[in-house]
């Protein structure tokens, strides 16, 4: 297949498409059942033209044998008066008109063929522009059935990316975002607050737990020492240095907290 062919086929087609695209159903069955009438006018006129023509043709090939009939009765005549040459030039005549009235007559069944053929056309034509006058409505109402039911589902697809659908779902997921976070920041707040709470009453018990050391401290080394176990266990004096380290890592401790 030549390069020509093929572009002249593409070019062919994609009018075809752009033509079908731009086809409206309505217009289109106006227009189809318009140029329908006029068909039925044509066709009237031919058949119109077709029956002129028979009688015409039917009036002169009448005229014709009358004619023959005529010259006939006067070769007659001019025999009687014993004319045979004028009786011959008579019956010559018939003769011409008796051919012509043959050859119309001929004419004549031939026509009468054709406007019979051109009278089913006109007949079969009417039929077929009333049924599509019938059919046009009906199509037409279905035509804009399909074209709302088609712009509905076309509505209906679009919703999902409509400008404004996408807007309100954006902000709706924005509202849900602002509200969890929120929520994260109460929570996170609550549970700092616990946590403060916690932390001073654990510093009272640590405050007072180290009041009670300093008490034992001014009372005395004998103050500081463990308490013993029952009383015939030997008790074991505590040293003043050993407690002041221990004082020190308490502090350390505490102050780390």
């Amino acid at each position: 297949m030549g390069f020509f062919d093929r572009l002249s086929r593409l070019v062919r087609a994609n009018a075809n498409a752009a033509i079908g695209g731009m086809e409206d159903p309505s217009k289109i069955l106006d227009q189809s059942v318009a140029d329908m009438q006029a068909d039925l006018v044509k066709l009237r006129q031919a058949v119109a033209m077709a029956i002129a023509s028979q009688k015409r043709l039917r009036n002169q090939a009448e005229q014709a044998s009358s004619q023959a009939k005529t010259w006939y009765e006067r070769a007659e005549l001019a025999l009687k008066k014993g004319e045979e040459d004028l009786a011959r030039e008579a019956l010559t005549r018939r003769k011409t008109f008796q051919e012509t009235a043959t050859s119309l007559n001929a004419q004549v069944q031939g026509q009468d063929g054709q406007v019979e053929t051109l009278k089913k056309s006109l007949v079969a034509l009417e039929g077929k522009i009333a049924q599509a006058k019938t059919k046009k409505d009906m199509l037409k109402a279905r035509a804009e059935a399909a074209k709302a039911q088609q712009q509905l589902q076309s509505a209906v697809g679009n919703l999902g990316t409509n400008t404004a659908m996408a807007a309100f779902e954006r902000m709706e997921e924005k509202v849900e975002s602002l509200e969890a976070t929120g929520q994260a920041a109460a929570e996170l707040a609550g549970a700092d607050l616990e946590s403060q709470f916690a932390a001073l009453e654990s510093g009272d018990d640590v405050d007072d737990e180290l009041a009670a050391l300093r008490v034992q401290l001014k009372a005395g080394p004998e103050a500081v020492a463990l308490p013993a176990a029952d009383a015939a266990a030997e008790v074991t004096p505590v040293k003043v240095e050993a407690v002041d380290a221990d004082l020190e890592d308490l502090k350390r401790s505490i102050d780390k907290l």
